[in-house]
């Protein structure tokens, strides 16, 4: 499946870079690229991942018509600030369920790392909906799952994989910056 790992890692790796431009062309590529990669994780008996790749597919659908409504003169996202109660509650709820999925995926499945792999599912997901709400916290968070993840990847020999969210912590770290800067303009605004 190396070549079928290679196309999803190339969408995924353009879904980013766009994501870290503020470009709402971001999510319609990172849709194919979950569907894609719902593939992979399933072969890789990564049952959360691939779980996962659903659930970014409904929330890239919500992102891309959220960033459509909040455009700049420019055609870029507005970034939108996070409250601390609300990423307190996020945060939360991440924990909730990455111990209810690594639960069930201990329990009834055969899959390879349930509790570490439930954990970074759960918390992907609260980085998404973070990014699809426009808050810049959501690179920092990205980057503390990438880094875990790629150590997941090697791990399970997937490579192209592992090399991808190495490349994903640079792209994070780039949006960060730029999101940054944007939400810097913004408040001076």
């Amino acid at each position: 499946m190396s070549w079928i790992e290679l196309a999803a890692a190339v969408l995924s790796a353009l879904g980013v870079w766009l994501t870290a431009l503020r470009q709402p062309w971001c999510w319609p590529i990172g849709l194919v690229s979950v569907l894609v990669y719902a593939l992979v994780f399933v072969d890789a008996k990564l049952y959360s991942d691939a779980l996962l790749q659903g659930a970014f597919a409904v929330m890239i659908v919500y992102g891309w018509t959220r960033w459509l409504r909040h455009l700049d003169d420019g055609g870029r996202v507005r970034i939108a600030n996070l409250v601390v109660p609300d990423a307190a509650l996020h945060l939360a709820l991440g924990v909730v369920g990455a111990l209810a999925l690594g639960y069930a995926m201990q329990r009834w499945t055969d899959a390879s790392l349930p509790w570490l792999d439930a954990a970074l599912a759960a918390f992907s997901l609260v980085a998404q909906w973070w990014q699809a709400r426009r808050h810049v916290a959501a690179w920092l968070l990205w980057i503390v799952v990438d880094v875990i993840y790629v150590g997941i990847y090697v791990y399970k020999e997937l490579l192209i994989t592992a090399v991808l969210y190495a490349g994903f912590l640079v792209l994070a770290a780039l949006g960060l910056r730029a999101w940054r800067k944007a939400a810097a303009g913004t408040e001076a605004a």
